[in-house]
């Protein structure tokens, strides 16, 4: 049992905030875990609950810990910085962050272009499209549902490529768009869906950034109309130029 110093010029709640940002640092507290109650810790720590709520507050200040009502205190997920640029490429932008990218293929399907597809890719109304869902993960951690469009039949058998590379870049040139880059990126916020909640392992009360964008290739022709549901604790989006 780790316990605070007393009359030694430091006030407990600080010592208790160090000990277990220490916890945090260490991996003994890893992302997503629950802590024990108020309570629990002030027993641990051996003071009463008002020390342990300051310093649970101090920590959560820091960004280290969330605090739920109704569920229970929490440590962060650490935050990944997504860039958005020209060229915006998943696994490039994590590998480059020394975090390991991962991605489950979710769904897979032929589907008629509703108004918003249509517009997004130049198409008229009711063409088939290829429509692909991915789990995205960083570190082995869901960081987003994204959700990519295709036109047919220039990009049939993405869902070959993507199963075989795990990337959408990589399976647009497989497929022959060579040079392809972002036309723009808009951003929204909502709250979760339970299915989305689920996948992400987030709570109904914790935001997604949604972010729909379009590429297109040397041409200008679209060739990519994505919409990428992440969790808003976990990214912090950064445009480039």
């Amino acid at each position: 049992m780790i316990e605070v110093q007393r009359g030694n010029g430091k006030f407990l709640w600080r010592q208790i905030a160090r000990a277990l940002e220490r916890e945090v640092s260490a991996s003994s507290l890893k992302p997503g875990r629950k802590l024990p109650t108020e309570a629990a810790l002030a027993e641990r720590f051996r003071v009463n609950r008002h020390t342990v709520r300051r310093a649970l507050q101090a920590l959560r200040d820091k960004g280290l810990l969330r605090i739920e009502q109704g569920r229970g205190i929490f440590v962060s997920d650490p935050v990944v910085d997504y860039p958005v640029g020209r060229r915006t490429v998943f696994s490039e932008n994590l590998s480059g962050q020394r975090r390991t990218p991962g991605g489950t293929l979710l769904d897979c399907r032929i589907v008629e272009a509703g108004a918003d597809v249509s517009e997004a890719l130049q198409l008229p109304l009711g063409r088939r499209v290829l429509a692909l869902t991915i789990l995205r993960e960083a570190d082995g951690r869901p960081l987003a549902i994204a959700s990519h469009v295709f036109p047919l039949p220039r990009l049939a058998g993405m869902e070959a490529a993507f199963a075989e590379t795990g990337s959408i870049s990589q399976s647009l040139t497989h497929c022959g768009v060579a040079g392809f880059r972002r036309i723009f990126t808009r951003l929204t916020t909502r709250l979760p869906g339970a299915e989305e909640a689920e996948l992400l392992g987030l709570p109904r009360s914790r935001p997604l950034l949604v972010a729909r964008s379009v590429n297109v290739d040397a041409r200008n022709v679209p060739v990519d109309f994505g919409c990428t549901r992440y969790a808003g604790e976990r990214v912090q989006i950064v445009f480039q130029p």
